[in-house]
C-alpha cells in the first residue's frame, strides 16, 4: 500500500468556492485554505472580510472575485477572466438561495431566481472549470446538494427541484468525466445552522420536531460539512466519484 502522510494534502492546488462569505461556503473555504489550497472566494456582495480574516488565521491564502451568480447570461464572460488567471484544481459549487412559500402560490420570478442560482449557474461553473480541468487532465468538482435531494420538504417547491437537479447533474458529470480524471461528487447537508435555516430555527414547533428526528441531537454547524468537502478535494477520494455524501447527523439513515 502506498499511504502518504500528506493523502489529505490540498498543497499547490487552488479552489474556487462559490457563496464564501458566510455559513457553508465560508467554513469550506477556510477548511481548504487550512488544508494548504490557495482559495478563489466568489460572491456576489464584497463583504468577504470575515472570510478573509479567517483564512489569514490558518495561514492562508485566497483571491476575492465579485460575481453575481444569478445573472446567468452573463456568468460566462464574467468567469472568463478568472480562468485566465488562475488555473482551478478544485471547484465547490456552494451557492445557493431558497425561497419558502405554499406551491399554490409560490411566484414564477421566484421558481426562476432560485434555478438560476441554484441549477443553472452551477451548470454553467461545472461546464467552463470543467473545460479547463479537462484540458489539464484531473480536477475535482464538489456539489452542495441537500437532504431535499431525496425528499420533498414543505413550502419550497423550488429549492426541492433544484436540489434534485444537483443531485442528477452531479451523477452525469461524473459519468462523463471519470475517464478524463475528473472527480465529481456532492455533500447533502442535513439541518445546518445558517441563515436559509432560520426561519425553521425560530419556528418552535418546526425546530423541535426537527430535532427528535436528528439522532445526534443537534443542528449541525458549517464546519461539520468541511471535512467532507476537504475528503472530496483530495487525493483520498480519486475513486469516489458520482456520490452524494449526506452530512446530516443520521437523520436519513431513521
Amino acid at each position: 500500500m502506498n499511504f502518504q502522510l500528506d493523502f489529505f494534502s490540498l498543497k499547490g492546488k487552488t479552489a474556487l468556492v462559490t457563496g464564501a462569505r458566510t455559513g457553508i461556503g465560508q467554513a469550506i473555504a477556510v477548511g481548504m485554505a487550512a488544508s494548504g489550497a490557495h482559495v478563489i472566494l466568489v460572491g456576489h456582495q464584497n463583504n468577504m472580510q470575515e472570510t478573509q480574516e479567517e483564512i489569514t488565521k490558518v495561514g492562508g491564502k485566497f483571491d476575492t472575485y465579485l460575481i453575481d451568480l444569478s445573472d446567468v447570461e452573463n456568468l460566462r464572460g464574467k468567469i472568463q477572466p478568472l480562468l485566465k488567471k488562475h488555473e482551478i484544481n478544485i471547484l465547490v459549487n456552494n451557492a445557493g438561495i431558497i425561497y419558502r412559500e405554499p406551491a399554490a402560490q409560490h411566484p414564477e420570478d421566484e421558481w426562476n431566481r432560485v434555478m438560476n442560482v441554484n441549477v443553472n449557474a452551477v451548470f454553467t461553473l461545472c461546464q467552463e472549470v470543467g473545460n479547463q480541468m479537462i484540458q489539464n487532465g484531473s480536477g475535482k468538482i464538489v456539489n452542495i446538494a441537500s437532504l431535499l435531494s431525496f425528499q420533498g420538504g414543505i413550502n419550497v417547491p423550488s429549492y426541492t427541484a433544484s436540489k434534485h437537479a444537483v443531485a442528477g447533474l452531479t451523477k452525469a458529470l461524473a459519468n462523463e468525466w471519470a475517464a478524463k480524471n475528473i472527480q465529481v461528487n456532492a455533500i447533502a447537508p442535513g439541518y445546518i445552522s445558517t441563515n436559509n435555516t432560520e426561519a425553521l430555527r425560530n419556528d418552535e414547533t418546526r425546530s423541535t420536531a426537527i430535532l427528535e428526528r436528528i439522532p445526534a441531537g443537534r443542528w449541525g454547524q458549517s464546519e461539520d460539512i468541511a471535512g467532507a468537502a476537504v475528503f472530496l478535494a483530495s487525493k483520498a477520494s480519486d475513486y469516489v466519484t458520482g456520490h452524494v455524501l449526506v452530512v446530516d447527523g443520521g437523520w436519513m439513515g431513521r
